[in-house]
């Protein structure tokens, strides 16, 4: 691979054949920076978590007034109720939870309320956000940058496998990632954190601290009305450290868990969080905006890795993501990804090494750390060292056909058929990053499938001239020797898109 086609492909998302290539690859790199715009107008145009929220507030609250209405009781409550799973061209979403196949009568006007808020919101928000997200990335001239916002989404990973997350999951990355991924580590940690996309996700909004004021009362009352239990919730404490920040087994234990749990009781979602916990908790604001719920936080001081943390609301969770945000073992786990990410699926020591400390003399800023990976040489191997990932295959194959707007329902299905649906990696641990996930026979074949298509509906482009314009100087004899003995424009293009050089970065 040459330099220029390293930078378009390893370090961007494809090159556009309507776009010079970059005569100076390191400066088209960092220049970048200057100017990304985070807010695109496809990003621009996309639902909001307060719009999202919103809807479903209003939905949730007629939900549970018909439940009290029908005699909508837990574990029998009525599926007629619940929004129905649907196909998006092959991806199905999920079923609100807790919804059982018991059907009292209810109104053909409820039903229909449902249907259409899942419709709105399956079909909808979630749709329309994937079509923003992959527009940006085919028309952006910042394709380092825009790589990294999906390289940082992907490590704060959510999954559009609940209700109230499937509208939010696009736009923990509009609102959380995109303003913060040329900021510090920190902020965008802060910002993800309080998300109402990854509260409710990893079931934060409903952490309730055993002797807070509610968690008080409702102990005093045998559990709440109907059997119902509360209390504290571990998952956003566990994945902040062992995810998202430290990485495992780096000297946390599972005290430091739970004491970290019960710092960040009262991180609450306006509006649509867990209804028992919302009644009582006195979260102020619009549906969908970060509260602190008061009588939700276990009050008293914290002993998290060694250091007290004193009382004092709100701040107390934010002081320990402001100390691991910038810990040694932080800055090791997010070099050794971001070395993975550019340097190959066995992340090369030195590049750990000298990433992290970037990010450590800087205090986790990250434009220092993408400097440095720009410098090493470790990234700038002229062999290819990646195998694309579905999204990245996709977006360099759309690009490569100077395609500028994505169809959002086309995108969803595309994705989910190629093995990597948007935003719904099915764990927190976000999709993998090696070659061994992606580069099986089944998804290969797969490709070929989708390379197809897109070559019949671009059947007048001559495959041999805009190879070079793809992969400069990076095009083998033996690909350059198949495409000249194709028989049609159409077999060339779509053997461009799958040939070695093209599926790999």
């Amino acid at each position: 691979m040459s330099k220029a086609s390293i930078a378009l492909n390893r370090f961007g998302l494809g090159a556009r054949a309507d776009r010079p290539v970059p005569t100076d690859p390191v400066a088209w790199l960092s220049g970048q920076f200057a100017r990304y715009d985070a807010t695109p107008p496809a990003i621009a145009a996309a639902p909001t978590s307060v719009a999202v929220a919103a809807e479903l507030a209003e939905y949730l609250r007629q939900l549970r007034g018909l439940r009290a209405q029908f005699g909508g009781r837990p574990g029998q409550r009525t599926a007629a109720l619940a929004p129905p799973a649907m196909a998006m061209d092959g991806a199905a979403l999920p079923q609100a939870p807790g919804m059982a196949a018991s059907t009292p009568p209810v109104p053909d006007d409820a039903i229909k309320q449902a249907r259409a808020f899942a419709q709105r919101s399956g079909r909808g928000s979630y749709a329309d956000a994937v079509g923003a997200r992959a527009t940006s990335a085919l028309i952006t001239d910042t394709p380092f940058v825009e790589r990294l916002v999906h390289f940082w989404a992907n490590h704060f990973a959510v999954s559009a496998d609940k209700l109230t997350v499937v509208g939010l999951s696009g736009t923990l990355e509009f609102e959380a990632i995109r303003p913060h991924v040329l900021g510090s580590f920190r902020d965008m940690l802060i910002a993800v954190e309080q998300h109402p996309a990854m509260l409710l996700y990893l079931d934060q909004a409903g952490s309730v601290g055993p002797n807070s004021l509610l968690g008080a009362r409702v102990a005093q009352r045998g559990g709440l009305n109907g059997g119902r239990k509360i209390g504290l919730n571990e998952n956003l404490a566990r994945e902040i450290l062992e995810l998202h920040t430290l990485g495992v087994r780096t000297g946390y234990s599972q005290a430091d868990v739970t004491e970290f749990a019960r710092a960040m009781t009262g991180w609450t979602v306006a509006g649509i969080g867990p209804g028992p916990v919302a009644r009582f908790a006195g979260a102020d604001g619009r549906p969908g905006n970060f509260v602190f719920a008061p009588r939700l936080h276990e009050p008293g001081d914290r002993m998290v890795m060694g250091k007290r943390y004193p009382a004092g609301g709100v701040e107390q969770a934010r002081a320990v993501l402001d100390d691991v945000s910038v810990a040694p073992a932080t800055a090791t786990h997010l070099a050794t990804k971001l070395a993975r990410h550019f340097a190959g699926d066995t992340p090369p020591p030195a590049m750990v090494a000298r990433l992290q400390a970037a990010f450590l003399s800087s205090g986790g800023d990250l434009p220092t750390v993408y400097r440095a990976i720009i410098a090493s040489p470790e990234a700038w191997v002229e062999r290819p060292l990646k195998f694309k990932t579905p999204w990245e295959w996709t977006i360099s194959a759309l690009r490569g056909l100077n395609v500028k707007t994505a169809d959002p329902l086309v995108m969803v299905g595309l994705l989910t058929q190629l093995g990597q649906p948007v935003w719904r990696p099915g764990q927190p641990v976000g999709y993998d990053d090696i070659a061994a996930s992606w580069a099986g026979p089944d998804a290969v074949l797969r490709r070929v499938e989708a390379a197809e298509r897109f070559a019949s509906r671009a059947s007048d482009v001559d495959a041999r001239a805009l190879a070079p314009k793809l992969l400069p100087g990076s095009l083998s004899a033996a690909t350059a020797t198949a495409l000249a003995n194709c028989e049609s424009p159409a077999q060339g293009l779509a053997l461009l898109l799958v040939a070695p050089e093209f599926m790999r970065r």
